[in-house]
C-alpha cells in the first residue's frame, strides 16, 4: 500500500521516457501515481490515466480544436485551461497528494496555470529547462511553487538531467508526506507588513490578536508574500484582512519587478473580507538592487536595503499617484473597509528627523488621500506614525468593534 498519490503531468508524446522515469522513482520510494497528458498531436507510448481528450474537454474544448487552431500558443492554452479544471477537480476529490509538472517553455507555461489552480498547501513542483528565469513573470508563479532546473534534459535521458528528475520526484513525494495543509481551525487575520526595522505594528498586534481568540499570518510584501496574501484573501480565507503595507501596489504603478500583480489590494474586496488598511512604506520603490534603477526612478534617492534590494523614494506627484491606486482598487471592495491615515508617516525612516522624512511628500499624499477616498471606505485620521503604539491601539479599537457587531465573527 502506497501511502501518497502523486500527479504526474507533461506531453507524452515528446517526453515520455522522462515523465515516466519520474513515476517510477516515486514508486520506487513507495509513493503510488497517477498521470495526466498534455500533449496535442502525438500519443503516449501507453495510455496515461487521464488522457488529453478528457483534459481539454475538462476546459470546455476538445483536442480537435486545438489542432485546427493551427498555432501552438492557441492550442497550450486549451491544454493549460483543461489540466487546470481537470486537476483541481481531481483535488478536491481526494484523487493525489501533490503534483508534479514537467516541461520546457511550452510545459512550463501551462504548469503555471495548473499549479496556480491548486490550493496554497498541496505540494507542486515544476521541473523545466527554464526555472528561475526572467521568462517568468513574478505574477505568474503561484504563491507556493516549488521548481527546479532541468539541467541537460531537453531530448532525452542522461545522468545529469536524471538528478533533477530524481531530486523532485523524491522532493514532491517527500512533501506530500510531511505537508500540514491548513485547517482553519480558528478564524484567521491576513496581514501584511515587512522587517521589524522599518514597520514594527505586527510586534503587538499579533499576541493581541491571538489573545482574542484568532490566528494571525503575516505576509511579507515583496512580491510573492503579496500574491500568497491576495489568492487567501480572495479565496475568503481571512475573517478580516489587516493589509498594512501596501508597497507592492506602488511598485507595480511604478514599473517594478517586484510586483503581487494588477490586483494587489482588491482580493478582499471581492470576496466581501472586511479589510482595515493602511500605508505602511507607501512612498518607497523597491526594485532589484543588483540592477540600475528604472528609468522612471532616475535621479531619485535611493536606499539601499541590502545587495538583493534597493528602495526609490516616491517624489510628492508620484505618492498622489499612489494614493489615487490605493483608492480605485479600494472602491470597488463589496465589504467594510476602513482606511487608517497615520499623518506622522508610514515607515520608521520618514519620521521627523529621519532619514527618508519628506514633509512635503507625506501631505502630498494626505491630501490626496482625502481626496480620493471612496464613498465605501471608512478614513480615519490618526496624529501618530504608523509604528507609534497609538496606531496599533487604534487598529485593535476597531476590530473588537467589528467583532461586537458581528462584522468579524470571533
Amino acid at each position: 500500500m502506497s501511502d501518497k498519490t502523486i500527479l504526474v503531468v507533461g506531453t507524452y508524446d515528446t517526453k515520455d521516457d522522462e515523465l515516466n522515469y519520474i513515476a517510477d522513482v516515486i514508486r520506487g520510494q513507495g509513493g503510488a501515481v497517477r498521470t495526466m497528458d498534455i500533449s496535442v498531436l502525438g500519443d503516449p507510448n501507453a495510455p496515461c490515466d487521464y488522457s488529453k481528450h478528457e483534459v481539454a474537454e475538462a476546459g470546455g474544448s476538445t483536442i480537435q480544436a486545438a489542432i485546427d487552431s493551427g498555432d501552438e500558443n492557441t492550442a497550450m492554452q486549451i491544454m493549460a485551461q483543461g489540466s487546470a479544471a481537470l486537476a483541481l477537480r481531481l483535488y478536491r476529490d481526494g484523487v493525489f497528494d501533490g503534483l508534479i509538472v514537467l516541461g520546457g517553455t511550452m510545459g512550463t507555461d501551462a504548469a503555471l496555470d495548473l499549479c496556480q489552480a491548486l490550493p496554497i498547501g498541496v505540494p507542486k513542483y515544476v521541473v523545466s529547462t527554464v526555472s528561475f528565469s526572467p521568462l517568468i513573470p513574478p505574477e505568474r508563479l503561484p504563491a507556493d511553487v516549488q521548481m527546479i532546473l532541468w539541467a541537460g534534459g531537453l531530448y532525452g535521458l542522461n545522468s545529469i538531467c536524471k538528478a533533477s528528475l530524481s531530486q523532485a520526484a523524491g522532493a514532491v513525494l517527500g512533501a506530500a508526506r510531511a505537508v500540514e495543509t491548513p485547517e482553519f481551525k480558528k478564524p484567521l487575520i491576513g496581514m501584511t507588513s515587512f522587517g521589524k526595522t522599518v514597520l514594527r505594528y505586527m510586534v503587538s498586534l499579533k499576541p493581541a490578536l491571538e489573545a482574542r481568540g484568532f490566528e494571525v499570518a503575516v505576509f511579507h510584501a515583496t512580491g510573492m508574500g503579496g500574491r500568497a496574501f491576495e489568492s487567501l484573501a480572495a479565496e475568503g480565507a481571512f475573517a478580516a484582512v489587516l493589509d498594512f503595507a501596501p508597497q507592492e501596489l506602488g511598485n507595480h504603478i511604478m514599473g517594478s519587478t517586484i510586483s503581487a500583480g494588477p490586483d494587489r489590494m482588491t482580493g478582499a474586496g471581492g470576496s466581501e473580507t472586511p479589510q482595515m488598511v493602511s500605508i505602511g512604506c507607501y512612498d518607497l520603490v523597491d526594485f532589484i538592487g543588483w540592477q540600475d534603477v528604472p528609468q522612471k526612478l532616475a535621479g531619485q534617492e535611493v536606499h539601499a536595503h541590502n545587495r538583493l534590494l534597493s528602495s526609490v523614494v516616491m517624489s510628492p506627484d508620484q505618492r498622489r499617484e499612489m494614493a489615487r491606486a490605493m483608492c480605485a482598487q479600494l472602491s470597488d471592495a463589496k465589504g467594510p473597509v476602513t482606511l487608517l491615515l497615520p499623518l506622522k508617516g508610514g515607515n520608521e525612516w520618514d519620521r521627523e528627523g529621519g532619514p527618508l522624512h519628506d514633509a512635503e511628500g507625506l501631505a502630498a499624499f494626505i491630501d490626496e488621500i482625502r481626496t480620493q477616498c471612496p464613498d465605501n471606505v471608512t478614513l480615519l485620521e490618526l496624529d501618530a506614525h504608523i509604528n507609534d503604539p497609538a496606531f496599533s491601539d487604534r487598529v485593535l479599537t476597531e476590530f473588537d468593534g467589528w467583532v461586537a457587531a458581528g462584522i468579524v465573527k470571533a
